[in-house]
């Protein structure tokens, strides 16, 4: 026995909606609330989950296309006409075996990155099977080898007269493998000790007699003897020459890493030379867009406010409340909590028109907007001005998170009559917002940082360094004058900066 599943009601304007995306297909079981497929509306996109447990026998409506709230999208059986399909997976095995015996033949080539470390050519007949057992050994047998050799080596002579750092006594390391086969060679190969150290000591570097002490702390620091200037008698270099040189050379490798740092590397989109078709989700925020800057009068003003005193509070007690909310306190819910009690006291930025009228809600829902995949959603926190920051901060989380996973109501995105956009949080400084209609004004907070003011105090003024903040506000002229704008803003600005919040903690 089949059951249809039909488009249900969205929201209560909500007349058609779109096939976005098909989570199953013909063939699949699904359970009772297993997400079918996805649906975007002209409000939300959503998930649309079975009703019943069962087979889906057939699809009736294909992605892209449009159908009214009502439609039959999908039938599901009871699977008696699905067993056909069973054996599918079954003929998939073989295929997904078939290039097993390919990955056979790659295992052969391990050895030849061992293959170089093998030092003598009678490692070549071995066979191929017998290379990683028998060359993974052969370094390790083979560095004892070459001790005996460099024992000829050594003169007693140049080992007093050249009491040389550790750098000296590497540098007839390269050599010692074609010292190994005759000890007569072994004594030119250690003639070019003495002579690397000559320049360290020559009289034309200024550097005068080196005592080994200094010698071993150069050698340690990587300082270049030769490029020192020495500051004692006659030249010599001292202690202190070297420690200045490795303080200067530290420096001017800081630098460039330092400058290096934000460096990364951006990966290229795939998207780059493609058409793809827009969603409805996109048309309907570009149409809704367009008329709304085509419907009023728009215009920003912009603050500068010092939010340190926030930050030390903030950095005083995230910790204790991440503990006992689940969620992390950011600048948002700060932001959030002073604009819902200057909306209070400025309610003409709350206000919205019908007709010839100024209409003032009472109460302030404040549309918070959510960057999401599909594009910009802005879900509402219904009467903002009784939360405390634990309150905003939790309903912030919550809100964003369903939106982004496509679990939001379509009730949820409506009825908003203040938005707040947090451009900041990708890095702006602030940018100019776009109202959308009914609603009369819109906030945008940038990016927090810190940088140097000029502070003033009853000493006089000073320079110091404050974390600081832009505040944009955009605004329909239609009913909101310049001054308005701006008595809100400093509102919202005189409450930061006060940074008294202790009592709007909420936990």
């Amino acid at each position: 026995m089949s059951e249809s599943v039909n488009l249900p009601a969205l929201g209560e304007s909500v007349t058609e909606g779109t096939v976005t995306r098909w989570l199953k297909k013909v063939g699949d079981r699904v359970e009772v609330d297993e997400p079918l497929l996805e649906v975007s509306t002209d409000k939300v996109d959503t998930e649309i989950p079975s009703p019943v447990a069962g087979v889906i026998e057939a699809i009736l409506v294909a992605e892209d296309e449009t159908v009214e709230v009502g439609t039959a999208l999908v039938t599901i059986g009871d699977g008696s006409g699905a067993g056909a399909e069973a054996p599918a997976p079954a003929a998939e095995a073989p295929a997904a075996e078939a290039p097993a015996p390919a990955e056979a033949p790659a295992e052969p080539v391990a050895p030849e990155a061992a293959a170089p470390e093998a030092p003598a050519p009678a490692a070549e007949p071995a066979p191929v099977a017998e290379v990683p057992s028998t060359d993974a050994p052969a370094p390790a047998e083979e560095a004892p080898a070459a001790p005996p050799a460099p024992a000829p080596a050594v003169d007693p002579a140049r080992a007093t007269a050249a009491p040389a750092g550790p750098a000296h006594t590497t540098a007839p390391a390269p050599a010692a493998p074609v010292a190994a086969p005759a000890p007569a060679a072994a004594a030119p190969a250690a003639a070019p000790a003495p002579a690397a150290a000559a320049p360290a000591v020559a009289p034309d570097s200024h550097a005068g007699y080196v005592t080994p002490l200094v010698r071993k702390l150069a050698n340690e620091r990587g300082i270049d003897l030769g490029a020192v200037s020495g500051t004692g008698v006659g030249g010599r270099i001292r202690k202190q020459d070297v420690l200045s040189a490795s303080s200067a050379t530290a420096a001017a490798a800081s630098a460039p890493s330092a400058a290096s740092a934000p460096a990364k590397q951006l990966e290229v989109s795939a998207l780059r030379g493609t058409t793809v078709a827009m969603s409805r989700l996109r048309k309907v925020i570009a149409e809704r867009a367009v008329i709304s800057m085509q419907s009023s009068a728009q215009l920003t003003s912009v603050v500068e406010v010092d939010v340190t005193l926030v930050a030390h509070y903030r950095d005083q007690v995230k910790a204790e409340f991440q503990a006992k909310t689940g969620t992390k306190l950011s600048f948002l819910p700060f932001f959030a909590l002073a604009a819902a009690e200057a909306l209070q006291a400025y309610p003409i930025i709350n206000a919205t028109i019908e007709g010839d009228s100024i209409v003032y809600p009472a109460q302030e829902n404040i549309s918070i907007a959510v960057d999401t995949e599909r594009g910009l959603l802005t879900p509402v926190i219904r009467d903002a001005a009784s939360l405390d920051l634990a309150g905003f901060a939790t309903q912030i989380a919550d809100l964003a998170a369903r939106t982004r996973d496509n679990k939001l109501k379509p009730d949820e995105l409506a009825g908003g009559t203040f938005t707040l956009t947090n451009t900041g949080s990708r890095g702006a400084l602030f940018d100019t917002p776009i109202v959308f209609l009914p609603q009369s004004a819109i906030l945008g907070t940038g990016i927090v940082a810190k940088k140097p003011v000029v502070v003033s105090d009853a000493g006089g003024d000073a320079i110091a360094i404050r974390s600081m903040v832009y505040l944009a506000l955009s605004y329909d002229h239609r009913i909101v004058d310049g001054a308005d704008a701006a008595r809100f803003l400093v509102a919202v600005k005189d409450r930061l900066e006060s940074g008294d919040f202790a009592s709007k903690l909420g936990i």
